[in-house]
């Protein structure tokens, strides 16, 4: 009989230490302040790497002109070394994500990246006196507009409003 009890008071006090692990666990998760709300992203000043990338590219770069202080840019980059790639992001004043892509790579590969699988649709839109064509279906919904030296994408999570928004906003020089 007393190898009976020494195993009960093991198992019990296993029982009573998870207890308490579970308890500490508890109130730590409960007075140790945590925020699920996703983060403010950070506003970029894409001035530097736009006069860069219009002087270096080979066609004429867009940037946006006009747009409210509610757009907030929050990505920039220009790649020279691969086919005079420009990206400027925005994070739109309801949350969602538009960006700009330029690149003299091939369209149809150009276009298949910035979209994340998009295809054109027959639906064309008349922008500052420019056709752009919409695409849809994949990651992101787009207006592209092809052009001689480097083809342009608007495209992102935000609505097609959003994105002519922001294609009648791109001044190119």
């Amino acid at each position: 009989m007393a190898g009976s009890n020494g195993k009960q008071k093991t198992v019990r006090d296993m029982i009573l230490s998870l207890g308490l692990i579970g308890i500490a666990a508890a109130l730590i998760y409960v007075f140790i302040p945590h925020d699920d709300s996703p983060p403010d992203l950070p506003r970029v000043d894409y001035r530097v790497e736009l006069l860069t990338a219009r002087r270096a590219a080979a066609y004429p770069v867009a940037a946006p002109e006009g747009l409210s202080k509610e757009w907030k840019a929050t990505s920039v980059r220009f790649q020279g070394d691969q086919f005079d790639a420009w990206h400027l992001g925005f994070h739109t004043p309801d949350g969602q994500y538009v960006q700009i892509e330029q690149s003299t790579q091939k369209p149809s590969t150009f276009v298949d990246q910035a979209t994340e699988g998009s295809n054109a649709t027959k639906a064309t839109e008349e922008i500052a006196g420019r056709t752009w064509t919409r695409y849809t279906g994949g990651r992101y919904d787009a207006l592209v507009l092809p052009g001689k030296s480097s083809t342009t994408v608007v495209a992102g999570t935000g609505s097609f409003q959003q994105l002519t928004e922001m294609a009648q906003a791109l001044k190119l020089a």
